[in-house]
């Protein structure tokens, strides 16, 4: 029965990614950490060498379900170089569908107050775009559309952004892939085109860092994406640190999910992190799917003189 369901589900996003009204880009809960992906200007901003590995299962219990993985590293280049550079891989993953997209992130940054620093970003890279239409049980009607499947189709990936931080607060507005660039497009016996086509995801990002007592910090954030003919989807979430090691945190994303969020500072350079996603959707209330779950480290290296005690709240 599960098997019959995810069928006509495969069904639906395909038909839907063809008619360019999906929305495209892999989701995060712990976006936090993963900034470079969304943002190309946040390319350097933490000071030192970062590299964050992240894996999501979602919608877990659902066979066939989206599967992400992602690795991103920044760095400043030079000292108290102005210039950022980074690198992203992401694959993503659901039923049929494997989506991989490889970036280089460039930023430059300027002082702007007497605390804070503003970075331009650019991205640039390629996508690549597999469907196997044999795993999904098709309809016995005669449509030809799902018969022939994609295979290694390259598309060029532009992006940019723009970043402002200082050491409590951050607000940020990005385009990862400016370019609607067509996939795929080409006639069938049944229906003259079947396209293929990446939409702009446009994203907006905040957080403010402050003490509530002298070893508990609380961190309010806020991402909002937004993409043409896709439902807009906004998060909230709420952190807390405790004595700079242990992260405790909740976050609600508008008519989808609730999260629950967990970090911790191993060592100066090395941190881990899990969150899990309680689906409100539909597919929750109908007990189709047991959540959906999240989990990252990140590896920063520290100059010796220059060690840092107090890690980066973001």
């Amino acid at each position: 029965m599960v098997k019959n369901y995810f069928t006509l589900f495969c069904i639906i996003v395909i038909v839907n990614c063809f008619s360019m009204r999906a929305q495209q880009d892999a989701q995060y809960t712990q976006y936090m950490y993963n900034t470079i992906v969304v943002n190309p200007a946040y390319a350097g901003s933490r000071g030192v060498f970062s590299g964050t590995l992240m894996h999501r299962s979602q919608w877990t219990g659902i066979e066939g379900a989206p599967e992400t993985q992602t690795l991103s590293i920044n760095s400043p280049i030079g000292t108290g170089s102005r210039v950022g550079l980074g690198l992203s891989i992401i694959n993503d993953k659901i039923g049929p569908v494997n989506e991989i997209s490889s970036n280089v992130d460039f930023s430059y940054t300027i002082p702007a107050s007497e605390n804070g620093k503003l970075s331009f970003g650019l991205k640039a890279g390629i996508y690549l775009l597999n469907v196997n239409f044999d795993q999904l049980e098709q309809p016995e009607s005669g449509d030809t559309s799902f018969t022939s499947d994609i295979e290694n189709n390259v598309s060029p990936t532009l992006g940019a952004g723009i970043y402002y931080h200082s050491e409590n607060f951050y607000i940020g507005a990005s385009v990862p892939s400016l370019l609607e660039t067509k996939h795929y497009d080409t006639p069938t016996a049944t229906s003259s085109n079947l396209t293929a086509s990446e939409r702009r995801t446009f994203y907006f990002i905040s957080g403010v860092t402050f003490d509530l007592t002298y070893n508990i910090k609380a961190k309010p954030a806020i991402i909002a994406r937004y993409t043409s003919g896709a439902p807009s989807q906004i998060d909230f979430s709420a952190n807390f640190k405790f004595y700079e090691r242990l992260t405790l945190g909740v976050s609600y994303r508008f008519d989808a999910a609730i999260s629950a969020l967990f970090g911790y500072q191993i060592s100066d350079g090395l941190m881990m992190g899990m969150a899990y996603d309680y689906d409100t959707s539909g597919l929750g209330r109908i007990g189709s799917t047991q959540g959906s779950y999240e989990a990252f480290l990140r590896i920063e290296l520290f100059k010796k003189v220059k060690r840092v005690l107090t890690p980066r709240f973001f």
